[in-house]
């Protein structure tokens, strides 16, 4: 079979009859859906199939959509990725460190307002983020570590860096946020290498200014670009993973490109995305079993 539909739900929410009930909604279509195969027991399993991944993914949606099951469509040949590229706030981490510094400057309703609104495509990324740290002039920078201090990595972003490295794909953060954080988040959970902003810091306290050049989303696409180049990986080999407009378009050029819990107007764009399940649901979309996850 030369496709593979993946139904990833959390920790035992995927009961036998519901991959039976998205098998019986790909056999309706006429694409000939082969027998599951468990990635994981009552977590994750796939289902071979011939046809259009859209069309396959779009009839599991609709057979469960009562159900927290994601699903994900991929070609069976090259499903494990060489190159992962990631977003960080809302994606690598559980929280948006922007706005969290903005908590310190007791501005943190409006900035995460003018954030929302950036993550989902209604304002221009560059504009947002200089108004947004321009409200923040004079703020203590030890409002950083305190933010730091509090962040939280999400829910299988330790395996899902863990397992891809092992695997020998290259790994990168590539964020919109601060090299104050990304640099420590790579540290902590093992990326090759990050990319993003860098505030502007003086006698301890933020000027209100980011440096340029701004790392926006067409720096996150030049990023992807440029790694899959150096390291001789067809763009297919590729896997991207963000949940805000400045993602687009680095998901939409990867081989396999992930919306991850992300902004109405990134979810109805991406050619997967994942709505239920944690990160490892693109280490089961790549075909990995849950006895080779590592890290954690």
């Amino acid at each position: 079979m030369p496709n593979v539909l993946t139904l990833v739900a959390p920790p035992g929410a995927l009961d036998p009859a519901l991959v039976a009930r998205a098998r019986t909604a790909l056999d309706a279509l006429g694409i000939a859906p082969g027998k599951p195969d468990w990635l994981s027991e009552r977590e994750a399993a796939d289902i071979p199939f011939q046809g259009a991944p859209d069309q396959a993914v779009a009839a599991a949606r609709a057979a469960l959509s009562d159900a927290p099951v994601d699903a994900i469509a991929t070609p069976a040949e090259s499903r494990r990725k060489r190159l992962l590229i990631a977003d960080m706030d809302s994606t690598i981490v559980t929280s948006e460190t922007l706005d969290e510094i903005a908590a310190y400057a007791g501005l943190k309703d409006r900035i995460a307002e003018i954030t929302r609104r950036s993550m989902n495509g209604e304002l221009d990324f560059r504009a947002a983020l200089i108004e947004r740290v321009g409200m923040l002039e004079g703020l203590s920078a030890a409002a950083l570590d305190a933010v730091w201090q509090a962040t939280r990595m999400m829910p299988g972003a330790a395996e899902l860096v863990g397992t891809m490295r092992a695997h020998g794909a290259v790994t990168c953060l590539a964020s919109g946020g601060f090299t104050f954080f990304t640099g420590r988040v790579a540290e902590r959970l093992g990326f090759h290498e990050h990319a993003s902003n860098t505030l502007v810091i003086e006698r301890g306290k933020l000027t209100g200014r980011v440096a340029e050049p701004i790392f926006d989303r067409n720096a996150k696409l030049a990023t992807l670009t440029r790694l899959a180049t150096q390291h001789g990986l067809p763009m297919d080999a590729t896997l991207a993973v963000g949940d805000g407009a400045n993602d687009l378009d680095m998901i939409r050029a990867a081989g396999l490109g992930v919306a991850f819990k992300a902004k109405p107007v990134v979810a109805a764009a991406a050619g997967a995305r994942v709505d239920h399940g944690d990160l490892t649901a693109l280490l089961f979309a790549q075909g990995y079993r849950r006895q080779e996850f590592r890290g954690g």
